[in-house]
């Protein structure tokens, strides 16, 4: 769904079944792009680290599975599925995967 006028409503079945964990490597799933947003699925295999970054807009981000350690501001937070995690944009942070993980990020603006 890239640049394409979107339908009034759009359902995605399974975020799950577009981002499938592989071994030793960052799986990258663009889900939705429309103005205003763009959410994107990173699914990350146990080990894998994001490295230090940051994002131009800001940050939603939710564990769909797994067990993940975002670091950012100084701070250590464990996301698990059902938490949620806001950033402003110039926020540097990292996220490791303790475990195969998936996570929903929503870049706002």
């Amino acid at each position: 769904m890239d640049n394409e006028a979107l339908p009034p409503i759009t359902v995605i079945d399974s975020m799950l079944a577009i981002a499938p964990v592989a071994a030793g490597k960052l799986g990258h799933h663009t889900v939705l792009k429309s103005p205003g947003a763009r959410i994107v699925v990173l699914a990350f295999s146990a080990g894998f680290v994001m490295k230090d970054h940051m994002a131009s807009k800001a940050l939603l981000i939710q564990a769909l599975d797994g067990r993940m350690r975002l670091s950012a501001d100084g701070q250590i937070i464990d996301l698990v599925p059902g938490g949620l995690v806001r950033l402003e944009g110039s926020v540097r942070h990292e996220v490791e995967a303790v475990e195969d993980s998936r996570l929903m990020l929503t870049m706002i603006g």
